[in-house]
């Protein structure tokens, strides 16, 4: 049997096909605002990084396009020092975040009613105030007179410190430990919160299936706690290290001369040197190396919800 075409009601001709070209342009409508916001704020300042980097001359007389890609050799000749620094402090910093979070994304996950969200507020609590308040904190928290200096070196953990080569003497202060220790304070609600919602999503009937088979709480954790929990692992761990990998207002308010990281080399040179053309280079290099090691680390990991 022949399909009757439906017809505008009083005028017999037939009607459009139903919002079919309205739903092929609204999920491009709908993504235009944000594709917008990355043109202007990420490819845009990109573009321009890429164009000063390959730039000559100075503030005084301007700087003209060159293509001179020999700025790259003449930045990693020369801060390289700071660029592997960087890496090891940002992983570090990694490390000792997902020791610390973990344990407690687990605990907040496990409770019920009003306390769960009691301990998120808390967790978030740091985000009321400044990064550089927070950061400025630590300058008295392990100062050489109060109490958290005095009990390392009560304990000789300040002894330990000089051993593994985070300190070179008895204070805490302006040292590689306290860069970390910075840097890990910092970032940790970045790897608390990831964590929380895998967990959060963890099927307790899995758990009690693993207990009812006596499966030992080792064995559950390594079997289905630990596993479902890897894309809440990955999310944070890269939303800890990229960070950190950049920062310098830690290397400059907790370390020294010794603890120098790329992202203060780079404020410097923009800043104080005005040296645009080598400023850029570096932040360019840095984005690549960061690039490079998250490309390879999430690959490794393969999680299938972020690759």
């Amino acid at each position: 049997m022949a399909e009757i075409a439906a017809a505008v009601p009083g005028t017999g001709h037939p009607l459009p096909p139903p919002h079919e070209r309205r739903r092929n342009w609204v999920p491009y409508a709908l993504l235009l605002p944000g594709l917008l916001w990355l043109f202007v704020f990420f490819v845009v300042p990109m573009i321009t990084l890429g164009s000063q980097s390959l730039q000559e001359g100075d503030v005084d007389n301007g700087y003209t396009f060159t293509g001179n890609v020999s700025i790259y050799g003449q930045a990693l000749d020369a801060y390289w020092p700071q660029l592997i620094r960087s890496v090891g402090y940002a992983g570090t910093a990694t490390v000792l975040t997902l020791l610390l979070g973990y344990p407690l994304a687990y605990f907040i996950a496990s409770r019920q009613g009003r306390w769960k969200y009691i301990l998120l507020v808390l967790v978030i609590a740091p985000f009321f105030t400044s990064f550089l308040i927070r950061t400025l904190a630590w300058q008295t928290i392990l100062a050489d007179k109060y109490p958290v200096a005095g009990f390392a070196r009560w304990s000789h953990f300040t002894d330990f410190l000089q051993f593994v080569g985070l300190t070179n003497n008895e204070s805490l202060l302006s040292s590689k430990f306290a860069v970390i220790c910075g840097l890990t304070y910092n970032f940790l609600p970045f790897m608390v919160l990831p964590l929380y919602s895998s967990l959060d999503r963890v099927d307790g009937r899995l758990l009690e299936a693993a207990r009812d088979l006596y499966a030992t709480p080792f064995e559950t954790f390594r079997r289905i706690t630990w596993p479902l929990s890897l894309p809440g692992v990955v999310a944070g761990t890269l939303l800890t290290f990229i960070p950190a990998a950049g920062d310098y207002i830690n290397s400059r308010l907790l370390g020294n001369t010794q603890t120098v990281m790329i992202g203060q080399v780079i404020d410097a040179q923009f800043l104080r040197v005005l040296n645009y053309p080598l400023a850029a280079a570096l932040s360019f290099v840095l984005l690549v190396l960061i690039l490079g090691l998250v490309t390879a680390y999430v690959r490794r990991a393969g999680t299938e919800e972020l690759v």
